[in-house]
């Protein structure tokens, strides 16, 4: 059920139970974080691989001292450049916290998220909340309520509404190993962002069998129906002539009458618009019952370097 009631979902969570929220990144799937029960139901509805680790959602800086032990200068001075805001952190996990939720491994993975629901009703909450996002696993991440409701329905009592995600694309993962940082996910807050806080970062964005971070895994964020990534539109749609075609571009125009549905993100050229509707994009395609959905690979620098990953896991074949 689809509710703007903060109090359904406070009951809800009390009681060990889901709850489908809002944040600026994505609609998470919301648990009690320090309780085992309640985590392994996150897992179950998403058929998430229990090797997973998903990231504890906290209401305050001040809180992450209870989640986390051990934790770099370098970690604090990016809380301190971007919380509340899309950036996660994976640090030395304090004991208390169920290794169900960090996939058996010594870290956590935290974040403070800026949605004004979701930090109300964790400052009503005596607990933090783990929460990927509200899909099942490898689709779509889901960035309005009505996406969850298509994907679980009655599975899910409450699903907070909170509007459209402001940012559309997931949270940049900053890890620490041997004090250096590694970043593990490509998010909304660019590379170049992360080292004008704490210098120089090395990447390692991919790791299919161990992730040491949400996001890791290659195929994901993936449409139903089959999807490729080009350089060149109209050269791949004149590959496949005859078939029923979906089209996302980045921006301008497009004239091209074998079209039969096209999504253009920015008609202007915003990255950011780009990547708030991205994932609605990719959503509604998937609706039309089409036999194929090519999009345009984006400039490979800044968000669109973040875009382009998402892109290459929505389309990666096993």
């Amino acid at each position: 059920m689809i509710t703007t009631d903060i109090n359904k979902a406070i009951q809800q969570l009390n009681r060990n139970e889901l709850v489908a929220i809002p944040t600026e990144t994505v609609y998470g799937l919301a648990a009690n974080a320090l309780s085992s029960l309640a985590v392994e139901k996150i897992f179950k509805l998403k058929q998430r691989p229990f090797y997973n680790p998903l990231i504890v959602h906290i209401k305050s800086i001040n809180e992450l001292e209870t989640i986390a032990c051990d934790i770099p200068l370098s970690a604090l001075k990016l809380a301190a450049a971007f919380w509340p805001g899309p950036l996660t952190l994976v640090l030395k996990k304090q004991k208390h916290i169920p290794t169900i939720v960090t996939a058996g491994k010594d870290t956590v993975a935290i974040r403070m998220p800026n949605h004004p629901i979701a930090l109300s009703l964790l400052s009503q909450l005596e607990f933090p909340l783990a929460a990927p996002s509200a899909n099942p696993f490898g689709s779509i991440s889901p960035t309005n309520a009505e996406h969850v409701l298509n994907y679980f329905g009655d599975a899910l009592e409450v699903i907070l509404d909170g509007g459209e995600c402001e940012m559309g694309i997931e949270s940049t993962i900053i890890g620490f190993e041997e004090n250096q940082p590694i970043l593990y996910r490509l998010g909304t807050i660019t590379l170049k962002e992360i080292e004008d806080v704490v210098g120089v970062v090395k990447m390692k964005t991919t790791n299919d069998v161990n992730p040491e971070a949400p996001g890791m895994i290659l195929r994901h964020y993936a449409p139903k129906t089959k999807t490729l990534l080009t350089d060149d539109l109209l050269d791949c749609m004149s590959q496949h002539h005859g078939m029923k075609i979906g089209v996302i571009k980045f921006s301008g125009e497009m004239t091209y009458t074998t079209i039969d549905q096209l999504e253009i993100l920015s008609p202007k050229g915003s990255l950011n618009e780009a990547a708030k509707k991205l994932y609605a994009s990719m959503h509604r395609l998937d609706q039309y019952n089409l036999d194929l959905i090519i999009m345009e690979r984006f400039p490979d620098e800044g968000l669109g370097k973040t875009i382009n990953d998402k892109l290459l896991r929505a389309t990666y074949n096993r």
